[in-house]
């Protein structure tokens, strides 16, 4: 069961296909992009957060912008928006953080945050405590979804579904909420399979009763923990 919304959904599906698996798609949000405004001076460089973000990006900058994302998937994304100079972190918000320390100086000019609504918050902090001037500004805003697909429910009833793939805390509390209540044994039945300690504790606290966490916050080591179909569990 792969929970990621687009424009991460598409990819992980295939990745989960192409490892032997059969993927559900049951994305947790719903997402609507928003413009840019933009600063009265370029910033130094963009930081990304998310994919989520990069389609504001596209339409706001010139492609030789400076991008720094926060692990390889998003910064794939950016290189395929057409920007030429782009940076990943290969982790989480404070390698992100520690990135742009090592390769820019404050004196270099203003960092602007592309990021969802309420999100970004511990990035700019981080930043700013290291003398950086830092601007936010909300790319999109991320929805619950109310209600779960019928075939992914119907999965889930004749016990198709062996993993259940979180990529946050958000998400995850996102797609439980919409999870049925007549439907929670059999979804709970399932391993979840998260990006971080944080969605594992959603997970736990609504019942799972086994987790993996990835060794990495990034797509890649959480769908490393798949294996192969018909491989024993680690």
């Amino acid at each position: 069961m792969v929970t990621r919304p687009e424009p991460g959904l598409s990819e992980t599906m295939e990745a989960v296909k192409a490892a032997g698996w059969c993927p559900y798609a049951s994305p947790a949000l719903e997402i609507t992009s928003y413009a840019v405004a933009s600063l009265r001076r370029p910033p130094a460089a963009l930081l990304l957060t998310s994919g989520q973000a990069i389609a504001a990006a596209r339409d706001a900058f010139s492609a030789d912008m400076p991008v720094y994302a926060v692990g390889d998937r998003t910064a794939a994304r950016a290189k395929n928006a057409g920007f030429t100079t782009v940076f990943s972190a290969g982790g989480d918000a404070t390698a992100l953080a520690a990135l742009v320390v090592s390769h820019l100086g404050p004196t270099k000019g203003t960092l602007l945050l592309l990021s969802g609504a309420g999100q970004g918050m511990g990035l700019v902090s981080q930043l700013r405590q290291a003398g950086f001037a830092v601007v936010r500004r909300v790319a999109y805003r991320a929805y619950p979804v109310r209600r779960i697909a019928p075939e992914v429910q119907q999965a889930l009833v004749e016990g198709l579904v062996r993993y259940t793939l979180f990529f946050s805390a958000e998400s995850a509390k996102s797609w439980i909420s919409a999870l049925p209540t007549t439907l929670k044994a059999q979804a709970t039945q399932t391993t979840a399979l998260v990006m971080s300690d944080a969605a594992a504790e959603v997970a736990k606290k609504a019942g799972w009763q086994t987790t993996r966490v990835a060794p990495h916050p990034n797509a890649a080591d959480l769908l490393g923990l798949l294996g192969t179909p018909g491989q024993g569990e680690a």
